[in-house]
């Protein structure tokens, strides 16, 4: 069984968005997420593409800047409660946890 919290690999841009030019990755969809109503989460955590979709702030290296620890030992998420409707939605083991997994080098068994 995979554990989020000695993973993290689902929080880093994935290998495809990289190949592609695409330094967005999670969009935040929900208007009344505190991420955006809260000036200080928003400041911190989200950036705009250039059509104005409101993202997940990435670091130079692709992470989340929600996320904390070291990748494929121990991390958390610094706004799991907050966090976007696409964090939510990968799963331990499902299809976008093992590509990231793959993407980042941390074993799928």
């Amino acid at each position: 069984m995979y554990d989020c919290v000695q993973c993290g690999a689902c929080c880093c841009n994935s290998a495809e968005n990289v190949a592609e030019g695409y330094p967005w990755y999670v969009e935040i969809e929900d208007p009344k997420s505190p991420l955006l109503r809260r000036k200080d989460l928003r400041r911190k955590f989200v950036t705009e593409d250039p059509d104005g979709v409101p993202h997940l702030r990435l670091d130079k290296d692709g992470r989340c800047l929600a996320l904390r620890g070291a990748l494929g030992k121990q991390v958390r998420c610094a706004i799991y409660a907050q966090r976007a409707a696409g964090c939510r939605r990968v799963q331990p083991g499902d299809a976008n946890c093992l590509q990231a997994r793959r993407d980042k080098g941390l074993p799928v068994d």
